[in-house]
C-alpha cells in the first residue's frame, strides 16, 4: 500500500529585519576659557602695602606774617591762612591786619594776585620812587575835578612810583601857592600810604619814614 506523503510547500522565507542604531551623538563643541590672571603672591607674614593717597600741598606766593600791599588800603601784614565755608564751598582766605587803620581784611588766597595785592617793594623800587620825588611837578592844565580823579586812581594802584609822583606834584614849598582842602587831602594820603610802605621795608619807624619822603622834596625845591 502506498502512502502519499504530502510535501508541505514552503512559503517565502521571513527576514528578521535588526532596528537601526540611533546615530551617534556629536561631540558638545569645546569652549574656549580665558585664563583668570593670577594674583600676585604675597609672602606670608607680610599684608600688602595700601596704596598712599597723593596728597596736594598748596603753595602760595604769601605766607603768615608777610608784610604786603593791598591796593586801595595799603600795608598790611597776614595775620594767618583761614578756612572757611561759604554757601557751602571751603574757602582758603588771608586774613590781613591793618594796624593803622584798625581794620581786618578776608581775601580768598585765589584771587590775591588778581586783586594787585602784591609784596613789598624791593630797594631799587624805593630808591627809583626817592628819585621820583626829587623830579620836577608835572601838573596838567586840566579841571582839579578831573585831576583829583587821576591822582586818587594811583594812590589806590598800589605802585609806589605813582603814589611818588602824586606826592611830587601836590607838594608845595615855601612861597608857592597854598593847597585846598582837597588837594591837601589827597597830598596827605599819597605821602602816608608811600611812608608806610618805606617804613616796613626798612623797617624804621613811620614817623622816621615821612622824614625821609620829605627830605627828597626839600631837596627838589632847594
Amino acid at each position: 500500500m502506498t502512502v502519499a506523503v504530502k510535501k508541505k510547500i514552503a512559503g517565502p522565507a521571513l527576514k528578521l529585519v535588526q532596528p537601526k542604531a540611533p546615530p551617534p551623538k556629536a561631540a558638545p563643541a569645546k569652549v574656549a576659557t580665558l585664563a583668570r590672571p593670577q594674583a600676585p603672591k604675597v609672602p606670608l607674614g607680610k599684608p600688602p602695602a595700601a596704596a598712599k593717597p597723593a596728597v596736594t600741598v598748596k603753595k602760595h606766593e604769601f605766607k603768615a606774617g608777610d608784610f604786603i600791599v593791598y591796593p586801595t588800603h595799603g600795608v598790611g601784614r597776614i595775620s594767618k591762612i583761614d578756612e572757611q565755608e561759604v554757601a557751602g564751598i571751603k574757602l582758603e582766605l588771608f586774613v590781613i591786619t591793618f594796624e593803622k587803620d584798625k581794620m581786618i581784611l578776608r581775601v580768598p588766597t585765589a584771587k590775591a594776585k588778581a586783586i594787585g595785592m602784591r609784596k613789598l617793594s624791593s630797594p631799587d623800587v624805593v630808591a627809583n620812587a626817592l628819585n621820583t620825588l626829587r623830579g620836577r611837578a608835572r601838573i596838567k592844565r586840566t579841571m582839579w575835578s578831573r585831576r583829583a580823579q587821576e591822582y586818587e586812581a594811583k594812590i589806590n594802584s598800589g605802585d609806589l612810583i605813582s603814589i611818588a609822583e602824586v606826592v611830587r606834584d601836590l607838594h608845595r614849598a615855601g612861597g608857592q601857592p597854598e593847597q585846598s582842602y582837597s588837594e591837601r587831602q589827597l597830598y596827605e594820603a599819597a605821602l602816608a600810604r608811600m611812608a608806610r610802605e618805606v617804613a616796613a621795608i626798612e623797617r624804621i619807624e613811620e614817623q622816621d619814614a615821612v622824614k625821609r619822603v620829605e627830605s627828597a622834596l626839600i631837596k627838589r625845591a632847594a
